[in-house]
């Protein structure tokens, strides 16, 4: 059963079509891969889903609802969080009260200008011990690592207790061994049941956890499927190589 269906999906900035009339769906419970060169759309894409810049035509349905009108903050109250490519946090707050404020702000009911209730503690907490930050939260978010940095922007969303989760570039700018460590966590966080739409560059990741691959290139699908197939299409090496070498060969490559 489909909890997110794009259809006919396009984003027009003034004279450029960052997104052009594209249709996928993702399933509930799986790892959902979107890739492609930079500037082949992904991000609008993910702003279009997430509300933080409304599509310009098509249709989004999120658990049976159309969601391509509504505002970021409502559709993260209906169960859909994001991160986004660069880290970002209250730098001068310490990591719990990032989390505590994300969830809480991402709750339908809560209130962030009264005391954090008792269920947004919990959740913050529980968020915090699942990506590895509970003797971190009382350290100031701005001293934090890359890593770290990205661990708590998962926090943060997952404290909002989503059922669908877009990750923007969770492996962008770490080292090969933090890659291995983020594979581990992301895939903690499948396990339990979230379904996840992910951007990614990094083709190991990707091999490593999507169930299904979409690429798209200007905006428009090239192809979809499983990763064994996708990934040796020769229009998807054509594309996102400009060679006829197996992507799978290079599963270090981050497309420049």
């Amino acid at each position: 059963m489909a909890i997110l269906e794009c259809q006919k999906v396009s984003k027009a900035y003034g004279g450029l079509l960052a997104v052009s009339d594209l249709s996928f769906a993702v399933e509930a419970g799986e790892v959902y891969a979107i890739v492609g060169p930079n500037g082949a759309g992904k991000t609008s894409l993910f702003d279009c889903i997430s509300g933080v810049n409304p599509a310009s035509s098509g249709a989004i349905r999120f658990r049976d609802r159309d969601i391509q009108r509504l505002r970021a903050h409502d559709i993260c109250r209906l169960g859909l969080a994001r991160t986004f490519q660069t880290t970002v946090a209250f730098d001068s707050q310490t990591v719990l009260t990032n989390v505590l404020v994300g969830g809480t702000f991402g709750r339908e009911g809560e209130n962030p200008f009264l005391l954090f209730k008792n269920s947004a503690i919990e959740a913050a907490l529980d968020a915090l011990a699942l990506c590895g930050l509970a003797d971190n939260q009382r350290v100031s978010a701005g001293s934090l690592p890359v890593l770290a940095r990205k661990r708590l922007m998962l926090a943060t969303a997952l404290a909002t207790r989503p059922q669908l989760l877009l990750l923007d570039e969770p492996f962008g700018g770490l080292n090969p061994s933090e890659r291995l460590e983020m594979i581990d966590l992301i895939r903690v966080v499948a396990r339990s049941g979230l379904t996840i739409l992910m951007i990614e560059h990094v083709m190991k990741a990707v091999q490593a956890l999507a169930n299904r691959i979409l690429v798209i290139h200007h905006g428009q699908q090239i192809a979809e499927g499983p990763p064994s197939q996708v990934l040796r299409d020769p229009r998807v090496i054509e594309v996102y190589l400009g060679t006829l070498r197996p992507l799978g060969a290079d599963a270090e490559h981050q497309h420049a």
